[in-house]
């Protein structure tokens, strides 16, 4: 038996048809309703001539309509790619071109950006989530009320492409991480297997749906039979809401997200007595919010983990305080080394580079060969990320991946930033690096060097990136500097500008 996510949907409703599987704002829906929507949408796009292997972009916030094309594109074989609604105009081009994307589907509030590139896509088909007729584009909801409700044949799973994720690229450009039937299923089973997820969880999704932290989750939770809570946007008053109107019983989110939320007017006042389990990712939390969120009765579990292999390790509630700074052990399925530079094991408290091997790892790099080889040798995924284990096999990053930076959980890669700055026609050369920031955990910082005889000033750099990157990217400091430091073979020491500047 094949398996394929878009049919968890299938037999979810069969098992547990009147169980409300999804909320979002005023939106409430059943199980039925959600696997009739998914088939309607299975049915209209067939009817558009979109079928197997064929891709489908998504610019949109966290829509109910997510539902409607993960797991009816899933049924029929489609490649969702879900597109970063941060990212400028030119980004989201890249990605739609480089997908070859036949079908592109945005929200209502990105009219402006897709009418600047929709004559450089590729796409055949533009469709709008609107409730209002858009020039140009077929309306989502004519061709839902047009089409058919019943079960299309699914096709496809198991090693076919069920998503196609873009992750910030180190030489400047993002490649598509393309993640499986199978990676979502053993994602599932990761998931349930550690932290007991079952019919009675409600999981609150706040986090972006182009991340695969959040990504992730509505298969398994369709898998174990709870509801997900979507958040279209994140707003820290209405996420408390939700927490408490709706009883969530776990969440995923970043150290960011859980410290604004204690500056949320009468925060001590909402009900928290629900939530049994907070799921942080991107970067380590502070021993204080641990002790916090402790007292309160709540876990918070620490999880590593990358858009090529989700659910590494997992760091459990009861060694949080006592490994502080650890991302934990193995999930279930999922096997970790340290290597060295040769790719030989090393031994505790030894610096090397994290292997991963599990069921849920990437089939690769859509349309870059190289890049998977690099990436994936003999069923292990090199990571790049530098870490260490101790004696009783607690894993520790060290150094993030090939200088990455982090800023409120999003993933930026000082390569995209760099070849964004170099187009400006008064800078000569110009190097980028993270730095500590109070709000946003890092941000960006560009060391800056100007043409000869030319005038720049930090604020008017800062004005010609917006609409260039996205606005997380754009450079929060900047720094004239006479020189970049760079390796005899032309690569910017990193290190030393952190030294110099930070």
């Amino acid at each position: 038996m094949k398996i394929n996510i878009g049919e968890f949907l299938t037999k979810r409703s069969f098992l547990t048809p009147d169980r409300e599987g999804l909320v979002c704002e005023k939106v409430r829906r059943t199980y039925q309703e959600l696997n009739e929507r998914a088939n309607r949408l299975a049915n209209a796009m067939k009817a558009l001539g979109v079928g197997h292997g064929d891709r489908v972009g998504l610019l949109a916030l966290n829509e109910p309509e997510y539902y409607d094309l993960y797991f009816g594109l899933g049924k029929i074989g489609v490649i969702l790619v879900p597109v970063n609604y941060r990212l400028a105009g030119p980004e989201i081009q890249f990605i739609l071109t480089d997908c070859s994307a036949k079908v592109f589907i945005f929200g209502k509030e990105y009219k402006e950006i897709v009418d600047s590139i929709r004559k450089d896509i590729p796409a055949e088909h533009l469709i709008a989530i609107s409730d209002e007729p858009v020039e140009g584009a077929k309306s989502y909801q004519s061709l839902m009320d047009n089409s058919s409700g019943q079960e299309p044949e699914i096709t496809g799973g198991d090693d076919d492409t069920l998503t196609i994720l873009y992750t910030s690229g180190t030489t400047g450009r993002p490649k598509g991480a393309e993640l499986t039937h199978n990676y979502y299923y053993w994602n599932s089973v990761q998931l349930m297997c550690t932290l007991g997820l079952d019919i009675g969880n409600t999981t609150l999704v706040a986090l972006p749906l182009f991340h695969i932290g959040a990504l992730a989750i509505p298969p398994c939770i369709v898998h174990s039979g709870g509801k997900v809570v979507l958040l279209r946007s994140l707003d820290p008053q209405r996420f408390l809401e939700l927490l408490q109107e709706e009883k969530v019983t776990v969440f995923g989110s970043v150290p960011a997200l859980l410290d604004i939320l204690k500056w949320v007017p009468n925060f001590e006042k909402y009900d928290w007595s629900s939530v049994r389990t907070i799921l942080v990712y991107a970067a380590p939390v502070p021993v204080t919010l641990i002790k916090e969120y402790a007292e309160a009765g709540i876990e918070v579990r620490q999880l590593y983990g990358l858009t090529e292999g989700n659910t590494a390790t997992v760091l459990d509630p009861e060694n949080a305080l006592a490994k502080v700074g650890s991302c934990g052990k193995p999930f279930f399925h999922t096997e970790v080394r340290v290597v060295d530079e040769e790719g030989k094991d090393i031994g505790p408290e030894t610096n090397g580079e994290i292997l991963l091997r599990m069921p849920n790892i990437m089939k690769g790099y859509w349309n870059r060969p190289k890049d998977t080889a690099a990436t994936i040798k003999d069923g292990w995924l090199y990571t790049g990320d530098i870490g260490k284990m101790d004696q009783e096999g607690f894993l520790y990053i060290l150094d993030r991946k090939k200088d990455m930076i982090i800023s409120g959980g999003e993933n930026i890669y000082p390569a995209e930033v760099e070849d964004a700055l170099l187009h400006h026609p008064k800078i000569a050369d110009v190097g980028v690096i993270g730095y500590a920031h109070e709000k946003w955990g890092e941000a960006v910082k560009a060391i800056v060097v100007i043409n000869p005889g030319e005038t720049l000033t930090e604020q008017e750099l800062i004005e010609w990136c917006q609409g260039k990157i996205g606005r997380f990217k754009i450079p929060k400091s900047v720094v004239f500097a006479d020189t970049i430091p760079r390796t005899p073979t032309g690569k910017i020491l990193k290190r030393v500008l952190r030294e110099q500047f930070n």
